[in-house]
């Protein structure tokens, strides 16, 4: 069951990847920030219908609001009224609202925060599969690592190589495929492989070989 499921997300991914003897090959800071719960990768999502947005004007509760991304793309900022929403990433949204709202409020400071990515909800899950107790696809959460999507699946079964498993991910180039050392997180607390995930990344715990 595990090599085939190793085998169909090989190919969904069209990955044509070998391993990388010696040191893992991981992630950069800049596919995935730099490990301490960066928020680059929610700054690069585009918003979608559904999505849950909430819009901070500091020192001016009154302009703040939450609320998910109306059918028509949009959201209702008070004073502003209607703006678009989906289609844009967070900043550039936050960027717009400081425009308008400086109309009326001198240099406005606004946030734009992503509480919920709902409108992505089936590219922004991450999918744990093979010698794990359980396989899972759950929502995906800034600031998730291996090691927490692992624990959702239960941990590793009694077959599992740890130090085999692979990340595959969507690139803006196809696919990529980066090492991840299990055993050495979970039994040495070794985290240099413990990454940050990203929407749409499946972990893959290969079965040992006998």
């Amino acid at each position: 069951m595990t090599h085939y499921c190793e085998a169909l997300f090989a190919g969904f991914l069209l990955i044509g990847l070998t391993g990388c003897a010696g040191k893992p090959h991981l992630p950069t800071q800049e596919e995935t920030g730099s490990g301490h719960g960066s928020n680059v990768l929610v700054e690069a999502y585009k918003m979608s219908v559904g999505d849950e947005v909430q819009v901070t004007v500091w020192k001016n509760p009154e302009l703040s609001v939450t609320e998910p991304i109306r059918p028509d793309g949009k959201i209702a900022i008070p004073l502003i009224g209607d703006v678009m929403a989906a289609g844009r990433e967070p900043e550039a949204l936050a960027a717009d609202n400081r425009e308008k709202l400086s109309a009326y409020v001198k240099n406005p400071n606004v946030t734009v925060i992503l509480l919920a990515l709902k409108g992505h909800e089936f590219l922004s899950r991450i999918r744990v599969t093979g010698s794990v107790e359980e396989n899972i696809s759950i929502p995906y959460s800034q600031g998730m690592t291996v090691l927490d999507a692992v624990l959702e699946a239960g941990s590793v079964d009694l077959y599992a190589d740890g130090n085999r498993t692979k990340v595959y991910r969507r690139t803006g180039e196809g696919s990529e495929a980066y090492d991840i050392r299990l055993d050495d997180i979970m039994e040495e607390g070794d985290m240099k492989t413990n990454i940050l995930l990203v929407p749409g990344d499946i972990i893959t715990v290969p079965e040992r070989r006998f």
